[in-house]
């Protein structure tokens, strides 16, 4: 091997090993950095019309204001601010009796509509579910044989529920995909078949997020025990 092959091999090992080196490097960065311009986006877009109006009220009172109201970035700025008022508003209102009877009210003309009334409905109950913290019996984080026998995944248990015909307690488990936990599978299992763990929610959505690389020193896949028909309880 003459001594200008060997200079080109190294240059392109060192080359391959740097690039991928880089690419691991920003990639944590490049996630975070497209989940927050889809929510600045759309925070973007919920706020725009209210942004408007704002934007030429104030240029109406204060037109020396229009050379930078007038700047796209700017104004992007204030629709993001204002939807995040916006949420703020809602929640603040939400949290008191009159807004729940808004709420309720609105969820009652909602409910009239047939399709977004089956779409509003199985987004409530999955918000509501969520939202719920477990009992002292109820293991909500578990692994299930996923994508095949031998294989765990972390799950989450929806709710359980007794099979129509045979009676076997079954479980509903929503298992999220690494990195983007908002698509998945739902498997429909016995829960005698489910594995219980002792992590929490936000460990969880830790080890999806980051792959697998960020992962508590608790885990196990061995199981805990024989399960009991008491030992699953429904949680929604």
């Amino acid at each position: 091997m003459s001594e200008a092959t060997a200079r080109s091999r190294l240059f392109h090992a060192n080359f391959q090993s740097n690039l991928i080196a880089g690419l691991l490097t920003v990639t944590p960065l490049i996630i975070v950095w497209l989940v927050f311009d889809f929510f600045l986006t759309t925070l973007s877009e919920w706020g725009r019309p209210l942004a408007t109006q704002l934007t030429i009220f104030l240029e109406d009172r204060i037109p020396g204001l229009h050379p930078i109201l007038d700047d796209p970035g700017v104004r992007w700025v204030i629709a993001v601010v204002v939807a995040l008022l916006a949420l703020y508003s809602i929640g603040a209102v939400a949290s008191r009796m009159i807004g729940q009877r808004l709420i309720h009210w609105a969820e009652q003309v909602i409910v009239r509509i047939p399709l977004v009334e089956t779409i509003y409905s199985a987004a409530k109950k999955l918000v509501d579910v969520l939202r719920q913290k477990p009992g002292n019996n109820t293991e909500r984080v578990v692994l299930i044989d996923f994508p095949s026998p031998g294989l765990k995944a972390i799950g989450f248990v929806m709710r359980t529920f007794s099979d129509a015909v045979t009676g076997q307690e079954l479980a509903a488990v929503y298992v999220p995909t690494a990195p983007n936990p908002t698509s998945g599978y739902l498997q429909v299992v016995p829960l005698a078949t489910l594995t219980p763990t002792a992590l929490q929610g936000d460990e969880a959505m830790t080890m999806i997020l980051s792959g697998g690389a960020v992962t508590p020193d608790h885990v196990s896949i061995a199981p805990r025990g024989p399960r009991t028909p008491d030992s699953g309880r429904k949680v929604a």
